[in-house]
């Protein structure tokens, strides 16, 4: 389903419900771009952050990845033949 597929879903739905229709796809883009430029720009980088943004050592409270093993492998599942279907009535 596309954008506008999915707007004119909602506007129906909104309709329906009695509800004020969703604003036009596209519309609120320009804001969402910037709320996200202003908040990478106000964002305190992560303490002892190189070039990867990776932290130097962990978070107090959180595990510390590298030093964990890694979980075991999940077995695979046994494949068995499924059952022959039986032939559709016409």
């Amino acid at each position: 389903m596309n954008a506008t597929q999915q707007h004119m879903f909602d506007t129906y739905r909104a309709a329906r419900l009695s509800e004020p229709a969703p604003p036009l796809p596209g519309t609120q883009d320009r804001r969402t771009l910037r709320d996200l430029y202003r908040y990478r720009l106000t964002r305190r980088p992560a303490r002892g952050s190189g070039s990867r943004g990776v932290p130097s050592r962990p978070t107090r409270g959180l595990p510390d990845i590298a030093r964990t093993p890694p979980p075991p492998p999940v077995p695979p599942r046994p494949t068995t033949p499924a059952p022959p279907r039986p032939p559709s009535p016409r």
